[in-house]
């Protein structure tokens, strides 16, 4: 009975997200806690951040999908948020974002398939080159060498 109120939870989530600008990332529940909980996590389709707003306008609009939909006939609690920060760095907004955070840089190297490691703090990234301060030194790393960027604690 619960997967089929699960997947009936999600897809009424992605009915009323779809018509709010956002996406369903995840949804659970939580039947065996006292009230039920249901989380959902979403983001939105146009790519931007999710805000607190962004939550408490989906709280809403789900919270009245629920009811007019009679799917939960006990008391429950609905908690909206985002997924969260990935570590790992891939959209423009996000290197604008982290300029000066401290990155771990795996590259490929010119001359052998060996995969090297930098670390130093985040300063730009342009169509050609990612630039890094590595210990008060810029290091320019050419973008189709650059694997991955990932953020890390500022004691690595």
């Amino acid at each position: 009975m619960t997967n089929q109120i699960v997947r009936d939870l999600d897809h009424l989530a992605a009915i009323t997200a779809n018509k709010e600008g956002f996406e369903i990332v995840g949804l659970k529940l939580f039947a065996q806690i006292k009230p039920m909980t249901i989380q959902v996590q979403i983001t939105r389709k146009d790519g931007e951040y999710i805000s607190l707003e962004d939550c408490a306008r989906f709280s809403g609009q789900i919270s009245n999908s629920i009811e007019d939909s009679k799917l939960m006939n006990k008391p429950y609690v609905l908690e909206i948020s985002s997924p969260g920060l990935n570590d790992i760095l891939e959209t423009d907004k996000e290197f604008q974002t982290f300029k000066g955070f401290p990155i771990e840089v795996s590259t490929k190297s010119n001359n052998s398939s060996k995969v090297l490691q930098k670390n130093g703090l985040l300063h730009t990234r342009s169509k050609e080159h990612l630039l890094i301060n590595i210990k008060g030194k810029m290091s320019k790393i050419p973008r189709e060498n650059v694997i991955q960027v990932r953020l890390t604690s500022p004691t690595g």
